[in-house]
């Protein structure tokens, strides 16, 4: 039966840090948020984030663009205002965005120094060429989690589901700054019928698609490491890509969902806002 890697008992210690690094900052640093519409999720998150601020002494800034207001030279206009805003250190646009705004086009008009998510093509850059300030959160966790384990990466056979800019992409890279052996699985492994395969290859399988039930608990290699970084609603429960129940008879750890990145992946975020507080000093 697995070990549970849980992200609340690292969250805290890393809280303990920050509160730290806070204090000896000797002012208040501020995180800007910026929400484009209406989402029930963001402004979950967006609640989250606030109250971690609040317990660590960070400032946090909440702007909304609703209705006629959420267009791309709206937002990135405020974009702008922020960057310019010396009295605030970090932005973060909360996610999704409406349909008329291309991410990948304002993402750029983030100052790299106050992109406390790791989005701007500077920082991915950075990441790429393993010279990175701010990592972008949830890849940043999922480290974090995988380095709790003790585990020695080098030369491990690791399976990524998922390829996203912010969590697949960036980690491929991480774990290959570590030597480990790294392949990236996506909708065209799994449409030509290898997914399985490659799964039950994996020595530590990581995935982020946020298709409930997607990795079936049987695939698990026998003592393989399992971060479950997707998550969906499934008749009324939180779940993750991996069928956890079977998967954990399996595996020698696994994360909870929810339980597991969900909960460093706002602190992380705070702790790169301090980061960025360096690199604007």
């Amino acid at each position: 039966m697995a070990k549970l890697l849980e992200g609340k008992p690292l969250a805290e210690k890393i809280k303990q840090e920050i509160k730290r690094q806070v204090q000896s900052l000797g002012f208040k640093p501020v995180l800007a948020s910026i929400m484009v519409g209406e989402n029930i999720g963001a402004k979950a998150y967006v609640r989250s984030q606030e109250a971690v601020a609040s317990d660590l002494g960070i400032g946090y800034q909440f702007h909304e663009l609703a209705g006629q207001e959420a267009t791309e030279v709206k937002l990135i206009g405020l974009i702008d205002k922020l960057n310019l805003d010396n009295s605030v250190n970090g932005i973060i646009i909360q996610m999704p965005l409406p349909q008329q705004i291309d991410y990948k086009k304002v993402r750029k008009f983030i100052s790299p120094d106050k992109d406390v998510e790791g989005i701007n093509p500077v920082n991915i850059g950075q990441v790429m060429l393993g010279k990175a300030k701010i990592v972008p959160c949830t890849a940043s966790a999922v480290m974090e989690l995988l380095n709790s384990t003790g585990i020695n990466l080098y030369g491990k056979e690791i399976k990524i589901v998922g390829y996203s800019e912010i969590v697949g992409k960036p980690l491929a890279t991480l774990l290959l700054e570590r030597f480990a052996t790294v392949s990236i699985c996506h909708i065209a492994t799994n449409e030509v019928g290898n997914l399985e395969k490659h799964v039950r290859e994996a020595e530590v399988l990581i995935v982020a698609v946020g298709q409930a039930g997607l990795i079936k608990g049987e695939w698990i290699k026998e003592g393989a490491i399992v971060v479950d970084v997707g998550i969906s609603r499934l008749n009324g429960k939180i779940v993750g890509d991996v069928e956890f129940e079977s998967a954990e008879k399996r595996a020698s750890y696994i994360t909870p969902v929810p339980g597991g990145v969900g909960p460093l992946t706002v602190v992380i975020l705070m702790r790169n806002l301090i980061e960025a507080v360096r690199l604007q000093q």
